[in-house]
């Protein structure tokens, strides 16, 4: 690297910021957290070399390798610290890092869209956070600019600074100020979510996992079987799920509330939604209101039964590859109360009146068939695969297996289409276009429609013979892509070219004598 190439060199004074270092502190971090892994990984290494030497032995080796590890990773760390450099100036922000392999990334300001500040319980001690400046663009890391860490004022700065932008047209239309904040009541709707079965799963695999890396998996089952020695299988099964979904609604609960205590959704000045959560991580995230071309409301199965929603963000520039896949960024808020849920919308959306409560066109009754008829396929099929496999092998327990799916898949499949029918719907309501439609995740997706750039029709050979349509709004927001299912097919040509007019008029044929 030249001197012309060097960080400062050649810049007319005042016209860029000083350039700045991370915090010196990320070492203390790094210790600490090399220290973590250290620590989880002695017991299990100390308990296998004591059977081999005398414990004072493997407790040198052990205490050897932990000095080595963490002083490896502190040494790596203060490395990356001295070799960190950036600078926000008038037009871009920029980064330069690395020793072998130097690395130099820019990004123009007007391009970045959001500023997101984190920090785990470590750095929350030392009064550090993570900032991660990117642009909102499906290219990797080559859009974004990742801080780790610097101080927590300078993180608010950053945030400040690159955020700052002209106040919105409609600025009067709204509140600044908190929208939303957290309301312990919510925590109820946690464990009827699909998490919890999940990790009452996934805890049930790594207990298993867990027991063969230290060869104890056989002691494990033998202990599972004398504790039902005299208990039929079914009744051990039934205990089994039942222990695993008790634990399942304990980690969810858990989890809720890392991730949504202390949450708060706030308008600031200038058009910028921020949404602030998390007990151990604290979690920062912002999002331009320039950025946002609607809202969807979330209802997935077990939270719509008890009257609740999420709001998610339909905006432009949220990427899906964030390294953080559990962060949702698009989360506006967390499931609450169905009227709270609307009434957010609304003050996001800065509207009156929630679009997502508008009354929608229901969709024709062909719609209904289609669903009973597939849901009649499909709880067909594992009774005919278990009443041939009951026939050909000759084992009787499968035929009454294939008789019990029968008596309870079938009826659970007709609720579900019926429901899946009734949940169909769309209609424009002021500046949005509405559409929902899904069963056991139900969504109400309230986009604007000057966003939508294109609509894509499509009809199968069944859809042809209903009289029926798929409509699909293409823009460049959230998904890219919201259908309106099984609609009637001039019904939604109509709602299509009302919704954004003259988009389809080049299409139209007009078939009037």
């Amino acid at each position: 690297m030249t001197a012309a190439d060097a960080p400062g060199t050649g810049d007319p004074p005042g016209t860029e910021e000083e350039w700045r270092r991370l915090d010196k502190r990320t070492v203390l971090v790094t210790v600490g957290v090399m220290a973590g892994v250290a620590g989880g990984a002695a017991v299990p290494t100390t308990l296998g070399l004591a059977d081999g030497m005398p414990m004072w032995q493997a407790l040198a080796w052990v205490l050897t390798g932990a000095a080595l590890l963490i002083g490896c990773g502190a040494a790596g760390d203060y490395v990356r610290w001295r070799r960190t450099r950036y600078r926000i100036g008038p037009d871009r922000a920029e980064l330069h890092s690395g020793l072998l392999l130097v690395t130099r990334r820019s990004l123009a300001r007007e391009r970045i869209r959001s500023v997101d500040l984190t920090a785990h319980p470590m750095l929350r001690i030392l009064g550090l956070v993570k900032v991660r400046i990117g642009t909102g663009e499906h290219a990797g890391g080559e859009s974004t600019l990742e801080l780790d860490p610097v101080a927590r004022a300078e993180g608010e700065r950053l945030r400040l600074l690159l955020l700052d932008r002209p106040a919105a047209a409609d600025a009067d239309s709204g509140r600044d100020g908190a929208l939303a904040v957290f309301d312990p009541r919510w925590i109820r709707y946690a464990p009827v979510s699909f998490v919890a079965p999940l990790l009452g799963g996934a805890a049930a695999g790594a207990v298993m996992q867990v027991s063969e890396w230290f060869g104890a998996q056989g002691k494990v089952i033998d202990w599972v079987a004398d504790r039902f020695e005299h208990t039929s299988l079914v009744w051990m099964i039934l205990v089994l799920v039942l222990a695993a979904l008790v634990t399942g609604l304990v980690g969810a609960l858990g989890l809720w509330v890392e991730m949504w205590w202390n949450y708060r959704l706030e308008r600031e000045p200038g058009g910028t939604l921020r949404v602030r959560r998390g007990l151990f991580t604290a979690r920062s995230i912002s999002l331009e209101e320039r950025r946002l071309r609607g809202v969807e409301l979330v209802e997935p199965l077990g939270v719509r039964t008890f009257g609740a929603a999420r709001v998610d963000a339909v905006a432009t520039g949220i990427a899906e590859d964030d390294e953080d896949q559990h962060a949702e960024h698009k989360t506006l808020l967390p499931p609450a109360p169905r009227p709270v849920a609307d009434a957010v919308a609304a003050e996001v959306l800065r509207e009156p009146v929630a679009p997502t409560g508008a009354p929608l066109v229901s969709h024709p009754p062909a719609a209904r068939t289609r669903r009973l008829r597939r849901a009649l396929w499909g709880a067909a099929v594992p009774v005919v695969v278990l009443t041939l496999l009951g026939v050909l092998l000759g084992v009787g327990a499968l035929l009454y297996g294939a008789v019990a799916c029968a008596l309870v898949v079938t009826p659970l499949a007709l609720l579900a289409a019926r429901d899946a029918y009734r949940n169909l719907g769309h209609g424009i309501t002021g500046r949005y276009l509405v559409t929902r439609s899904g069963t056991l995740r139900r969504t109400t997706v309230a986009l604007q429609r000057g966003g939508v750039i294109g609509w894509t029709v499509r009809q199968s050979y069944f859809q042809r013979r209903a009289g029926l349509v798929t409509l699909t709004a293409t823009t460049a927001a959230g998904s890219g892509a919201y259908p309106v299912h099984d609609a009637d097919q001039s019904e939604a040509i109509r709602f299509a070219a009302e919704a954004v007019p003259d988009l389809l008029e080049a299409f139209l044929v007009d078939r009037t004598p």
